[in-house]
């Protein structure tokens, strides 16, 4: 149980300010929107993107220590911020 206390606090706050609960945000504040379609949208995208990450980190753990999927998450983060910051 403590293992998912861990993975539920640490997802939580990498989405406190991140890029996915930015747009949620503005999405949620178009006139004529209805705040509960937009959560429910933003709701599951995030579930169907978390399924889609596990079920790749499973595959990938035969091919790659932890360490090394820590390592490239990482980077493949900072990357898209920078290409982020540069289309921008």
């Amino acid at each position: 149980m403590k293992l998912y206390l861990v993975v539920f606090g640490s997802v939580f706050m990498a989405e406190l300010g991140d890029k996915t609960q930015l747009a949620t945000l503005a999405f949620a504040t178009t006139p004529g929107v209805s705040p509960v379609g937009v959560f429910l949208a933003a709701a599951a995208a995030l579930i169907l993107s978390s399924g889609l990450a596990v079920l790749l980190g499973s595959r990938l753990e035969r091919w790659m220590a932890p360490a090394q999927l820590e390592l490239v998450a990482g980077l493949a983060f900072i990357g898209i911020g920078t290409w982020m910051v540069l289309t921008r």
